[in-house]
């Protein structure tokens, strides 16, 4: 049996709370969650399911670093979406670029305001 059961949570550097929330939010429709631990940092966390996001505003390490275009070749984090029309509307509408899944798969890679790259996979057709 493996000592590692399943994956927790994802944490991700922001610098501006209030811009990421109305992309994960207000784009991406996530909930925040009331259960977050005290810290001495702002942040916030969203519920995934019995997974985590968790957006921390904490200086970048990686600040002006040259990103691939294509999030699929940049770390990321990747999103089940259960209304695909819907997410690529919301994408469109609110001015976000993204790039299709080069593997064929129904996928497209974004980025938040920060630029943390993030996946978004579609349901199967």
């Amino acid at each position: 049996m493996p000592i590692i059961s399943h994956l927790h949570h994802v944490s991700l550097l922001v610098s501006d709370l209030e811009a990421s929330r109305r992309f994960y939010e207000g784009v991406l429709e996530l909930a925040p969650s009331d259960a977050r631990p005290a810290f001495d940092f702002e942040g916030i966390w969203y519920d995934l399911g019995a997974q985590q996001i968790h957006l921390m505003v904490l200086p970048n390490p990686d600040l002006g670093a040259d990103r691939p275009e294509h999030g699929g070749r940049d770390r990321h984090v990747a999103l089940a979406v259960a209304d695909w029309e819907t997410l690529l509307a919301r994408l469109e509408q609110a001015g976000i670029p993204y790039t299709t899944s080069r593997s064929g798969r129904r996928a497209v890679f974004c980025r938040d305001p920060d630029g943390n790259a993030v996946e978004l996979i579609g349901p199967a057709v």
